[in-house]
């Protein structure tokens, strides 16, 4: 899966970096993910702040499930 993942072009060679790459390597991609939110929030506005916090409040229930899950049996 990965191969066809970094064979992708453009993206590819960057998520590779940011994965094997040095620790420099690592802080710069982080940025740039940052700086790209950054940019959708000034192009679209409010449902670019909006749309990754709905996805952060399921996949914090989802986290909360999974962790309490043992504790449904009892």
């Amino acid at each position: 899966m990965q191969a066809v993942i970094y064979n992708i072009p453009l993206f590819g060679w960057m998520l590779r970096e940011a994965a094997e790459g040095t620790v420099a390597a690592k802080l710069l991609f982080v940025i740039n993910c940052l700086l790209i939110w950054a940019l959708a929030i000034t192009i679209f506005g409010f449902p670019a702040i909006i749309i990754p916090a709905l996805a952060a409040v399921a996949g914090m229930f989802a986290i909360l499930i999974v962790l309490s899950w043992p504790y449904f049996g009892e």
